[in-house]
């Protein structure tokens, strides 16, 4: 089957891409991803467009952590820790296996990130969304991402601060890693 993918990418998409699985700086200590691709379908990547065009007035950039994760990379992550407060069961499908979803968070002027209060894939309740027992800072760093990102056309995860996905996620297929235009596994 072939998909409208865009490789999400500068200078087309000013924004920083550090895929923390393509790294062992994951929740399985391991690289799961062989090569660093970061891709989205096209309906996605035109939401992100508008998140950028948002954020830039602002003096604002976004941080891609994740983006199209290939089902094979869903079953990898299951395996190590099946919780589905945090991962999708693999069976049922993730939004990021369908190439509509975005882990990210924002950085500053200088390339900083901004304190959301816990770190990307942190499995703890305090990565829920309208926490107020993190530091208030923390707490308006959220609230800002929330309002760039739902401004923008996407939907949030309750449960982790960094996770946006288009609306309906599940009326897209799934994407397998022999799928994409070059495979990341």
């Amino acid at each position: 089957m072939k998909f409208d993918l865009v490789e999400i990418v500068p200078p087309d998409f000013d924004v920083d891409v550090t895929l923390a699985y393509a790294t062992g700086a994951n929740l399985t200590g391991l690289p799961v991803y062989r090569n660093a691709e970061c891709w989205l379908r096209r309906e996605a990547a035109e939401a992100l467009a508008a998140a950028i065009a948002l954020a830039r007035p602002l003096g604002l950039r976004f941080r891609i952590f994740d983006a199209l994760r290939p089902v094979e990379a869903q079953w990898k992550l299951w395996n190590h820790t099946p919780d589905p407060e945090f991962l999708a069961d693999p069976r049922r499908g993730s939004p990021h296996s369908r190439g509509v979803a975005v882990d990210l968070t924002l950085l500053d002027g200088e390339g900083c990130e901004l304190d959301m209060g816990t770190a990307f894939d942190a499995f703890t309740p305090l990565s829920h969304h309208a926490r107020t027992d993190i530091p208030a800072e923390a707490q308006r760093n959220r609230l800002l991402l929330m309002g760039l990102m739902t401004a923008a056309g996407w939907d949030f995860y309750r449960n982790e601060w960094w996770h946006y996905q288009l609306f309906e996620a599940r009326r897209f297929p799934l994407i397998g890693n022999a799928e994409l235009p070059r495979p990341m596994m």
